[in-house]
């Protein structure tokens, strides 16, 4: 079942919204741009993770106008908000239609039940004129899954509590 975007957001599954009038949507909740970053060399990825290297990025500074203008490639963003999710409930990502329409768009992983954190994803911009972002700009919006049941485990990977300095 979906949940609609008022109650998760009085649930909790976002916190730190920057302007929770605009962000939390019928059936979603927006999130908004922190960071840019360049991927500067290769990742590498395996079964067990023994071998998983997550390759370093270089953060591209915004303008004194607080814009950035990217060109055409790969680039990993970082979102204002922290996701959340108590026990039984699930979020997918999809990157606003007004992204899309602009040339570029946004590819992330499911986010699983328990999971806190800061979340990064993959921006790609097809445009070849680029995109002109600005900080906070909304660019993505999360659907909310409640699970008929709770799964028999909750999330504890790497990623826990990623990018925040609290929780």
């Amino acid at each position: 079942m979906i949940i609609p975007g008022r109650e998760a957001y009085e649930m909790g599954c976002v916190k730190n919204l920057i302007n929770p009038e605009l962000q939390v949507q019928p059936a979603g909740i927006e999130l908004t741009l922190r960071e840019v970053g360049r991927i500067v060399e290769a990742g590498h990825l395996d079964l067990t993770n023994k071998n998983r290297y997550i390759p370093r990025m270089e953060v591209l500074n915004f303008d004194s106008e607080g814009k950035i203008h990217l060109v055409k490639g790969a680039y990993r963003i970082m979102f204002n908000e922290i996701v959340s999710l108590p026990p039984n409930i699930a979020a997918i990502g999809y990157p606003r239609s007004s992204l899309i329409r602009s040339g570029a768009t946004i590819y992330m992983a499911l986010w699983d039940p328990g999971y806190v954190g800061r979340s990064v994803s993959l921006l790609s911009v097809f445009n070849e004129k680029g995109i002109i972002l600005e900080k906070n700009s909304r660019l993505i919006q999360l659907v909310f899954i409640r699970l008929e049941k709770v799964p028999h485990k909750i999330y504890e990977g790497k990623y826990q509590k990623e990018n925040i300095e609290f929780i």
